[in-house]
């Protein structure tokens, strides 16, 4: 997925102490997750991905996928849940991270990505503008 910068709205995560800065693209997925923060969300860990329901109802369209980059942001429609990718799930078969289902790609992290390793099964995060 290209990320054009000038279209990217810019937001934060606060996950589990930590801070990420990130950015959601300009697709119809993304706009909706921003027009709805903040986001507090309860988030568990899948491997090496964080999910958890944010209430949204959001279809799933045609940017649907599995496989993942690290670092991605995804909305994965049937658990209404936002997913932060960090390296490989157990439904990968090679380094990068496979979601259970198709999920629709919204945005990246920028910074901090890296901090996400060390924490917990599960991790409280607030999405919000930045």
């Amino acid at each position: 997925m290209r990320y054009d910068a000038a279209m990217a709205t810019s937001i934060v995560i606060e996950i589990g102490g930590k801070m990420l800065r990130a950015e959601l693209s300009d697709s119809p997925a993304a706009r909706r997750v921003a027009d709805a923060l903040p986001l507090t969300v309860s988030l568990s860990r899948w491997g090496e991905e964080y999910y958890g329901s944010a209430g949204l109802v959001i279809p799933e369209d045609a940017s649907a996928r599995e496989l993942m980059e690290v670092g991605e942001i995804a909305w994965w429609p049937p658990g209404k849940a936002l997913c932060v990718f960090f390296g490989p799930t157990p439904a990968s078969t090679d380094g990068r991270p496979r979601a259970a289902s198709g999920v629709l790609p919204i945005g990246r992290v920028t910074e901090g990505l890296e901090s996400l390793a060390g924490l917990a099964s599960r991790v409280k995060a607030v999405f919000r503008a930045g």
